[in-house]
């Protein structure tokens, strides 16, 4: 070998080295990052009276959420959502309490800290402990875990089984509590009030997007038919809860060791124990001879001394609600001493908060409102602009109201108004003589949507019914008999709306979401708005040719529909990435920023640095 070939040879091991090195350097790197996000190492410490403030006796609240995911879904709150929520709830002084103390408040008068919560995670997924842990460690929170003790046994690996929930009990951090035997739907009618039977949640989960509010729960009531007339006996009934019960007390006995001590009601507010006397009797005994306590109700969360122990009350957030909005609902649930959470302080203070609450966080405006009434802000220091370009995301629910009034005086009698009402944008104009609208804009017809007759709707429908009962079914004879029926429902013919068939309005959602890039630019007496880049409002001409000040409004739309039991009175308006520009023709760009709510500078860097950290813990999560 020539000193070439040695000096080449040396070179290529030490590079391999260096790079083995590297990696392994690498490995340790990503094998810490995943275990710090997963693993906890700390244990619960309980509040004493050394630690904690007491007062005058509060009661407490309950908050439940159904699950937590790592970035979020529809019903799963993300982790850096449920972290916002646990922190301001920390900054607002709640201590976390257990079902022992739940007991000992209501049997032995214990006394409580000043702003005492019980929080509960629903249905016992992995997904939800793994991920919820980590945020109870970081706070020093306890909280339940409730399961169907029926997805201790069974095949489906999303939930918790018995020896992982009994690992999960050892650092204090949790306790568990149960929501019931099985999850399972009774007396089901579609939204054209044909009769479906019962289901399980598989089954109701493909037909979510059919029904209306008009099932319930296994536990609540009879079976009837579709006259709403019971089917089976009372001994029937009785015998079938029974065994519900029955086989509960049985799977916790044996998997776990003993019966969780609480138990949340899924179909809660059925009035007091079920949707009849005879059920509601039933379950009564049966929660009294299993269960230390009841959350029976939901909507409020606050529960005092003179509740029922087997009568309490949680709140089921959304996963889609900011901050504020838990603390408005806590607030005006007779909570004392709630301070609401502003976010960026510098940028908070460009604003006049004049009704309801706002945040600023991640180069977003979170308007929200007071109970069943509206969120009003204005722009300080801005009052006498008229020509300007107008840029953000608005990003609150479909139902409900979210304005941007330009042109407009202190008392809102004279502006221009941009809003997004009902899934429609709507442009108004007013002055002395009233409200005038200008441009109402259905946004579904905007994007290329098209509405069905009544008739073609009652055809989907039930070709969607048939196709999933047909695919569920248990034996291969229905399996037939649903998809004959199927080919029958095909072949229908449908009047459409053309055809002079009366059109299928669908009821909005409570928690449809909106995701709108707007733009607007009103210039003199011309108003034009691109709405996700493409024209909504063309040249449309405006009387008011002043000036006047910037206002945002948020308004609470009423309870609406929702398929969820779940009554909520506040509202959010979203409005990210909002940029204020006056027009000025002289200007070497033409514009001058009035407001802008992104970072700049430190801030700029670090969100970004911040943001690309999600997104790689995200990458090395997913790939573990």
């Amino acid at each position: 070998m020539t000193l070439a070939d040695k000096d080449f040879t040396s070179r290529r091991d030490r590079i391999k080295r260096i790079r083995t090195v590297a990696e392994i350097v690498t490995l340790i790197a990503l094998l810490f990052i995943v275990v710090n996000a997963l693993f906890v190492f700390k244990k619960y410490q309980p509040f004493t009276l050394n630690n904690t403030e007491f007062g005058s006796d509060e009661g407490f609240v309950a908050v439940s959420y159904f699950g937590v995911d790592r970035t979020g879904t529809n019903t799963l709150i993300g982790m850096d959502q449920l972290e916002h929520h646990l922190e301001v709830l920390k900054k607002n002084g709640f201590v976390t309490i257990t079902g022992q103390d739940i007991q000992d408040y209501y049997a032995k008068g214990k006394a409580l800290p000043k702003h005492s919560l019980y929080l509960n995670f629903e249905d016992g997924r992995k997904d939800t402990a793994v991920f919820a842990e980590k945020m109870l460690e970081k706070f020093n929170y306890h909280a339940a875990i409730s399961t169907y003790a029926e997805n201790l046994r069974n095949n489906d690996n999303k939930f918790l089984k018995s020896q992982e929930l009994k690992d999960f009990l050892k650092n204090g951090f949790w306790e568990l509590g149960s929501n019931g035997y099985r999850l399972y739907y009774i007396n089901v009618f579609d939204r054209w009030h044909n009769y479906l039977g019962n289901m399980n949640p598989l089954v109701y989960s493909h037909l979510t997007g059919v029904l209306g509010r008009d099932y319930n729960h296994y536990l609540m009531d009879y079976i009837r038919d579709d006259k709403d007339f019971p089917v089976e006996s009372y001994q029937a009934m009785k015998d079938r809860i029974t065994d519900d019960y029955t086989m509960l007390r049985d799977i916790y006995t044996e998997d776990i060791g003993f019966v969780p001590a609480g138990y949340t009601l899924m179909h809660a507010n059925t009035g007091y124990y079920g949707n009849n006397d005879d059920v509601s009797r039933l379950n009564e005994q049966w929660l009294r001879k299993i269960f230390k306590f009841t959350f029976n109700r939901e909507g409020d969360c606050h529960n005092l001394r003179n509740s029922s122990i087997h009568d309490l009350t949680r709140m089921e957030p959304r996963s889609y609600w900011p901050a504020n909005h838990l603390l408005m609902r806590i607030k005006y649930d007779n909570v004392p001493d709630i301070q609401f959470e502003p976010g960026d302080t510098s940028q908070y203070q460009e604003w006049e908060i004049i009704k309801g609450a706002a945040e600023f966080r991640d180069e977003t405006i979170i308007l929200t409102t007071l109970p069943k009434t509206k969120g009003l802000m204005k722009l300080k220091n801005h009052p006498a602009f008229s020509n300007l370009r107008l840029t953000a995301d608005i990003k609150g629910n479909q139902f409900g109201t979210q304005a941007i009034h330009l042109r407009a005086d202190d008392s809102l009698a004279a502006r221009v108004s941009v809003l997004f009402k009902n899934n429609h944008l709507i442009v108004e104009e007013t002055a002395g003589a009233g409200i005038n609208k200008l441009a109402d804009i259905d946004l579904f017809e905007f994007d290329g949507g098209k509405y069905n007759s009544v008739d073609e709707d009652k055809k989907e429908v039930a070709v969607q019914e048939r196709e999933i009962f047909g695919r569920y079914a248990p034996n291969t004879a229905s399996a037939r008999k649903q998809l004959t029926i199927l080919e029958k429902e095909k072949e229908r013919q449908a009047l459409s709306v053309e055809e002079g068939g009366a059109p299928y309005i669908p009821a909005l959602s409570y928690h449809a979401r909106m995701n709108r890039r707007l733009e607007i630019r009103l210039e003199d007496n011309r108003l034009n708005i691109l709405l996700d880049d493409k024209a909504a409002v063309k040249d449309l001409a405006i009387t008011a040719n002043g000036t006047g000040n910037l206002f945002l409004e948020t308004v609470w739309p009423g309870y609406g529909y929702s398929q969820t039991n779940l009554a909520d009175d506040v509202y959010d308006g979203i409005f990210s990435g909002l940029k204020v520009e006056k027009i000025e023709p002289g200007k070497d760009d033409g514009k001058t920023v009035l407001y802008d709510v992104h970072y700049t500078g430190v801030e700029k860097y670090k969100h970004q640095v911040r943001h690309t950290w999600e997104k790689i813990l995200d990458w090395i999560l997913a790939t573990f």
